[in-house]
């Protein structure tokens, strides 16, 4: 399905980033697994090579500008392109709005909104004629009271807002761009459940599924497939793959 293609997945050392590099590798991909803390993208690399495929483990610091350069750069020194982008890495601002502080705000702007545009402009010559960015958001600005999630939905909604200028501004190029709103068993929310577990029994509550998705088989096989030339009319979207639990309209 994607055999020759080549992905950067930032986040790529855990979690949902882990999930997906895991799901383009199986489907033939290449991927960069890029991210903060090179031993987990050492491991996911590990982890690729033991399924058959191919990965490069890349240390970057996605607030800095310098670092995702050099993270492109080595990607396209290691396998000459670059076919899929997937902005997954993610500083979460969590808390009531007199609680969050600047720089947890600034850092998950620059971790989020920041870096994914500055690395849709550096991969954009390289992903013309075919290539695929998928970017992930949150449905937490879906919740019906916002409190204490307001800075953590802005950033991400921000990206939504960025995606959906990739969509139209570039689809001329060759380039589709969509947004994908996942629910799966990440470490964050796997030390949000353990330490608000109340609120997350009442939000799990709420899934219509009645689970919360695993990483590389629910949210990953979903992103491999809409890089995919099957979904090659797919572009601008947001697609929540959360079980059911919001309503994207």
């Amino acid at each position: 399905m994607l055999s020759g293609k080549v992905a950067l997945v930032t986040g790529g050392g855990q979690g949902v980033g882990q999930g997906i590099a895991l799901a383009l590798a199986r489907k033939g991909a290449k991927v960069a697994v890029v991210g903060r803390t090179v031993s987990k993208c050492d491991a996911t690399a590990q982890l690729i090579a033991e399924i058959g495929g191919k990965a490069l483990a890349v240390e970057c610091d996605v607030k800095v500008l310098e670092s995702l350069q050099l993270a492109v750069q080595a990607t396209l020194e290691e396998f000459g392109t670059i076919d899929i982008l997937i902005n997954n890495a993610q500083e979460v601002p969590l808390g009531p709005l007199n609680d969050v502080s600047e720089e947890s705000f600034e850092a998950g702007w620059q971790s989020g909104p920041l870096a994914t545009l500055r690395l849709m402009k550096l991969c954009h010559p390289h992903l013309k004629g075919g290539g695929s960015i998928v970017n992930l958001a949150s449905t937490a600005a879906k919740r019906w009271d916002a409190t204490g999630y307001s800075a953590y939905a802005a950033v991400k909604e921000a990206i939504r807002a960025l995606t959906r200028g990739a969509a139209s501004e570039w689809a001329m190029d060759g380039i589709r761009a969509n947004v994908v709103l996942p629910h799966a068993k990440s470490p964050g929310l796997k030390w949000w459940i353990e330490n608000n577990p109340e609120e997350s029994a009442a939000f799990i509550a709420t899934i219509p599924m009645g689970r919360v998705g695993e990483c590389e088989e629910d949210i990953g096989r979903f992103v491999a497939t809409l890089c995919s030339e099957e979904c090659a009319y797919v572009n601008g979207q947001s697609i929540a793959v959360d079980g059911g639990q919001a309503y994207m309209g």
